[in-house]
């Protein structure tokens, strides 16, 4: 019927099968002594509700601009971290939508309006300086 791994249940859809017909299964397991489902539930919406609230009125790295800047092993300083995010507020500030932020050497395409890093770039990897789909750039 359901496999246990390790005292586990196996999967979610296991645990809510268990608990669909709780009345028809004999759900208790004595030797069971990890947390509840419930208990992991909570603990991963209150993780999830402090990394929103940390992310609130400052920019975010879209998963590809996370992937360039592993890649071209960009770091920002939080200096530079809080200039992208003053050259972000300005650009929407003027009605750009899609903007290219220049910070030292370092380029950004960003989505003003949700605050969002879309790419990153070095002036190393900029293919001759050339950026597409922008409507404006701010130079911080």
């Amino acid at each position: 019927m359901n496999k246990l791994i390790n005292g586990n249940i196996a999967s979610i859809d296991a645990y809510a099968n268990l608990v669909i017909n709780k009345d028809k299964v004999n759900t208790s397991n004595k030797d069971y002594t990890g947390p509840k489902f419930s208990e992991i539930l909570n603990k991963k919406a209150s993780i999830d509700s402090v990394i929103l609230e940390s992310n609130i009125g400052q920019v975010r790295f879209s998963k590809h601009a996370n992937q360039r800047l592993e890649e071209r092993n960009i770091v920002l300083s939080d200096e530079q971290l809080k200039r992208l995010e003053q050259g972000t507020i300005k650009a929407k500030d003027k009605g750009i939508k899609e903007s290219l932020v220049l910070v030292d050497d370092y380029a950004f395409i960003v989505n003003t309006t949700n605050k969002l890093i879309v790419t990153a770039m070095d002036s190393k990897n900029s293919d001759e300086n050339v950026y597409t789909n922008i409507d404006g750039a701010v130079v911080i």
